[in-house]
């Protein structure tokens, strides 16, 4: 007798990963996914956010870009510049990133992209979000269970056909879906931290020179020694974004559940205090209380994202340094290629076998790809973070031979061949072929 119930999909967490993969299933024809979110509510938090066109195209599929391009800056160009003197290192036109890949390279708000994803979810009768409850007991073989703990209620246990952990680098399902295997896979410390600043062009407004940072379409990085500051301007430009990065070392304890802390403005200061006297400037406006500092945790490499009819998504899997800007890009990109892999068709059956050949189909699509471009991420952090040596002096014999139009960009951000790598691969279409290789045939 044909089992004619929905095949009931979890997802956990409700940030990037989580709800674009809610709403790419959606999309796909799935009608039973619930969002379990352990806040209680979604304030979207964080600050700016570059939107490249790898992440602008699938955005656009799942019908969320137009409200995201509404308000976000497109980037004419970007310049690479020294830290301390404000000298200019390099400087790159991004205008043929449209004409190459579809989309111009935008940068917008962080709480923008998730609030266009979590409103493209409501829309979807399909999608249940529950927030203030928090998942443990996941179990993997058959048919994935856990227990959910709301902030309000008893506990209660769920079974599901499928489950997806989106639940970020601090993912307790990942540490429990490895452990079973006998590996450990909690995240650990980078080394670095990160302040992110949002100034307002009120704040602005009386130094000329910081203005016009804001009034131009370009994003601009400061290097320095084992450390750097990117900014450019967001919402309609009434916000310049900036967002550091630096050693660890003035870090306070943090709550594990956030890895981020109140910061004291005096230690930011001290940090950037070797910066030229316009970013000092810029660093002065911040108020006292809006110093925010976070650390950035990453994990080794996994030896799979799969057990059973459950999949790890976004950083559960591969948390991303920000150097390449590519964290949250690569996150969507694994919804895109669960809502082919995970299409209705493809697993009508039900069978747990079935499920599990989809879920290692979208692990072979996203694992390479997405695991090179961390430590591609972290490899452009290294480079952009050299101090006085050969190594610094090559590397600014490359950036000067720009000037004439030659070579590599060592920002590899922006460089031509790296873009290409990373803008020029359609996953949706990678998913598909595998799933036509594999005796699935997608229909989308």
């Amino acid at each position: 007798m044909e089992d004619n119930t929905p095949i009931r999909i979890a997802v956990i967490g409700a940030g990037m990963g989580g709800l674009a993969s809610a709403l790419a299933l959606a999309k796909a024809g799935h009608t039973d996914i619930t969002v379990y979110e352990n806040a209680p509510g979604l304030g979207f938090v964080g600050a700016g956010i570059q939107l490249a066109p790898n992440m602008a195209r699938i955005l656009d599929r799942l019908g969320c870009w137009k409200q995201i391009a509404a308000e976000a800056v497109e980037c004419s160009d970007t310049y690479i510049r020294e830290g301390s003197t404000d000298k200019e290192l390099g400087h790159v036109k991004l205008d043929y990133v449209e004409k190459m890949y579809g989309y111009p390279h935008m940068v917008g708000h962080r709480a923008s992209l998730a609030g266009a994803l979590y409103d493209g979810c409501l829309k979807e009768k399909a999608i249940t979000i529950k927030l203030g409850s928090t998942i443990s007991e996941a179990t993997f073989e058959g048919k994935p269970s856990f227990k959910v703990t709301p902030v309000n209620g008893e506990p209660y246990h769920v079974e599901v056909d499928v489950l997806l952990a989106a639940d970020g680098v601090k993912s307790a399902t990942r540490v429990a879906m490895l452990k079973e295997r006998g590996e450990a896979a909690e995240a650990k410390d980078s080394g670095q931290a990160a302040y992110r600043i949002m100034l307002t062009r009120e704040q602005l407004q009386h130094d000329p020179e910081l203005l016009g940072l804001l009034d131009a379409d370009t994003v601009t990085r400061w290097i320095g020694e084992k450390k750097h500051i990117i900014a450019y301007p967001i919402h309609k430009k009434q916000i310049y974004n900036i967002s550091t990065a630096q050693p660890d070392i003035n870090f306070a304890a943090a709550p594990s559940a956030t890895y981020t802390t109140r910061a004291s403005k005096a230690a930011m200061l001290q940090v950037w205090s070797d910066f030229c006297p316009k970013l000092l400037r810029m660093l002065n406006l911040v108020p006292e209380d809006e110093v925010v500092e976070w650390k950035l945790r990453v994990h080794e490499p996994l030896s799979t994202w799969v057990s059973g009819c459950a999949a790890l998504v976004g950083d559960a899997c591969h948390p991303t340094l920000p150097h390449l800007a590519q964290g949250a890009a690569q996150a969507i990109e694994d919804a895109a290629v669960l809502g082919v892999t995970l299409a209705p068709q493809h697993i009508a059956d039900r069978k747990p076998e079935t499920i599990h050949k989809a879920l290692k189909i979208y692990e072979s699509v996203r694992k390479a790809r997405a695991e090179a471009l961390v430590e591609l991420a972290a490899e452009n952090g290294r480079a952009m973070h050299l101090g006085a040596g050969k190594a610094k002096e090559e590397r600014d014999k490359i950036f000067a031979a720009l000037k004439s139009g030659k070579g590599p960009v060592p920002d590899k951000w922006a460089d031509a061949d790296v873009q290409k790598m990373i803008y020029g691969v359609d996953v949706i279409a990678d998913a598909e072929k595998a799933c036509e290789e594999q005796g699935f045939v997608a229909k989308l």
